[in-house]
């Protein structure tokens, strides 16, 4: 149990921001960015999923890394003139978390997870803090390191199809 506070708290650590946002719209998308892989967090303690647990501290982490190591080695000027523009970190956090609860849980938990993700890559632009491409990047770096280390739940996935016009819904599981 001490283990678990511990990475916890590491866990949160890296999360952390400072308020320093100058409308609700970059307030909202900080606040999301952290709330979003916290919910995903939340929900393998809740389920008392070990396995799903330990995927999520591989993606995030790898997320993180892969991520800051970007930021640090690219160094890209940000629309405001800052540094450390590429790529979006806030997206890559939320894009992490939503993608973790698609690739563990399903699409259906994960939609307004996505959409919130969304939401944070706009506010990103929108507070010119990034540029497009950097938002792009984040989200595909977030979201490769969850499908990447998360595997369905008690093996069931639930993928949505779509194909000629038609769609519908994979139901899959291993016996």
């Amino acid at each position: 149990m001490l283990q678990r506070i511990f990475i916890s708290f590491i866990f949160a650590s890296c999360l952390s921001f400072q308020a320093r946002a100058a409308s609700d719209i970059e307030v909202a998308g900080d606040m999301l960015q952290i709330i979003i892989p916290s919910l995903a967090y939340g929900t393998t303690l809740y389920l008392d999923d070990t396995e799903g647990e330990s995927q999520m501290y591989q993606s995030f982490f790898t997320n993180l890394g892969i991520t800051y190591t970007l930021k640090v080695s690219i160094n890209r000027t940000r629309p405001n003139g800052g540094d450390h523009s590429f790529p979006s970190g806030h997206t890559s956090a939320a894009f992490q978390g939503a993608a973790f609860i698609h690739a563990r849980y399903g699409w259906k938990y994960a939609l307004p997870a996505y959409i919130g993700a969304s939401f944070v890559g706009y506010s990103r632009v929108y507070a010119n803090k990034h540029y497009t491409s950097d938002v792009l990047a984040g989200a595909a770096i977030g979201t490769l390191s969850s499908f990447y280390f998360a595997t369905p739940y008690k093996d069931i996935n639930i993928q949505p199809t779509a194909n000629n016009g038609k769609y519908g819904l994979q139901v899959s599981t291993t016996w």
